[in-house]
């Protein structure tokens, strides 16, 4: 039999992998490249009007509250699947739904990322949309600045 606290500790360790995987996966849509992010490249690189950066202002607020609630979702999962690892010790039923709970919190989290992004590119005019639509591809695919 394994030792139990190497099993919590490798029930830690997969908890906080899955933890960070959403994190990141979140944070590709906000952080392309070194820059500081989408956010940062529509109210710097897109020559907004004072009600589009008004605008704008409103979505991020929702988004920032609505983002929390999300991550907030995801650690509980995570902190489920470490007790569901430690009580059952394999993979079992309980390991299993608790997955099911992390990647179904991680899915709302991209979801809401998501609309926030169309959001977004809904105040934009057409050669703005064009530009965010290009700098929300690379920051996808993780392809450099043109």
């Amino acid at each position: 039999m394994t030792n139990p606290k190497r099993q919590i500790l490798i029930a830690i360790l997969l908890a906080a992998l899955a933890g960070f995987m959403g994190a990141t996966a979140a944070q590709r849509w906000f952080a392309p490249g070194q820059s500081g992010g989408l956010h940062e490249f529509v109210h710097e690189q897109l020559d907004l009007t004072a009600a589009q950066d008004e605008q704008l202002d409103r979505l991020e607020e929702r988004y920032d509250i609505e983002n929390a609630q999300r991550e907030l979702a995801v650690r509980r999962a995570n902190a489920v699947l470490a007790a569901a690892m430690d009580s059952e010790h394999e993979y079992g039923p309980e390991v299993s739904a608790a997955i099911d709970q992390v990647h179904a919190s991680m899915g709302e989290l991209q979801k809401a990322t998501v609309r926030h992004v169309f959001a977004m590119r809904s105040i934009l005019d057409e050669d703005q949309q064009r530009e965010f639509d290009r700098q929300v591809a690379r920051s996808l695919t993780g392809s450099p600045p043109e």
